[in-house]
């Protein structure tokens, strides 16, 4: 799981993220983005804010057992094909042994979505790396960026869109279907938010929701279909 993983107006519009020859799900939108030709230099979508020093702690229990994920926004920055990336590190342990070590990659654009650039992903046994599958990069191979957030959900309820395009590797959808909702975590009770499923291409069947909160960002995931298992904020420090 890629708990990171923490649009539309005149440089973007819903029908050019929609609209496209190019998908290899048949039940997912065909996918050719129109790129934003402005990008910001800080991500401050009100529901997707990655502010360097930022750190989100996250925990629940699986089939498997206790799963805690530690997200950092780094002070750092990639850049990817010409757009400077904010680098987010995304760490997820089982029982207390690292199973995922990610360094996520996003960009903001001048309309206010925030877009996933890409991803560095390494999948770990017993402190060995056993599988970088899922990795990916905007213009390598062939992979596009995708909208992990809307500048203003509310306006795309129902629609289903593309978060990431790497045929075979990266292949994460997601759609908005609730707003204004409140919601109470381990961190505290939160309103004001939306609501997503997610779903991937790759894996039929399993469904997720995930809940976003204004100022803060992704609060709580939940497996609705298919696997079980509840991941909620515990903690934020900045």
């Amino acid at each position: 799981m890629t708990t990171s993983s923490v649009a539309a107006g005149v440089l973007l519009t819903a029908a050019g993220l929609l609209t496209s020859s190019c998908s290899s799900d048949p039940t997912g939108p065909e996918y050719n983005p129109e790129i934003p030709a402005t990008w910001t230099t800080a991500i401050t979508n009100q529901f997707y804010p990655l502010i360097p020093g930022t750190t989100y702690q996250y925990a629940g229990e699986t089939p498997e057992g206790t799963e805690t994920i530690t997200i950092e926004v780094l002070d750092r920055t990639r850049t990817i094909n010409g757009v400077v990336a904010t680098v987010v590190s995304d760490r997820a342990f089982l029982n207390g042994e690292l199973i995922e070590d990610t360094e996520d990659w996003f960009a903001q654009d001048q309309a206010g979505n925030v877009w996933y650039l890409g991803e560095d992903t390494k999948e770990y046994e017993d402190g060995q790396v056993v599988s970088t599958d899922g990795s990916w990069e905007w213009g390598i191979d062939g992979a596009l960026p995708g909208i992990i957030m809307w500048a203003d959900p509310a306006a795309h309820v129902g629609e289903e869109y593309r978060q990431e395009f790497y045929p075979g590797e990266a292949e994460d959808l997601a759609k908005v279907i609730a707003t204004d909702q409140s919601v109470s975590v381990t961190r505290g009770n939160f309103t004001g938010c939306i609501r997503t499923e997610d779903r991937s291409a790759l894996e039929p069947g399993i469904l997720e929701h995930k809940t976003y909160c204004p100022e803060v960002g992704l609060v709580l995931e939940e497996k609705v279909q298919g696997d079980e298992g509840r991941v909620e904020l515990t903690d934020i420090t900045r």
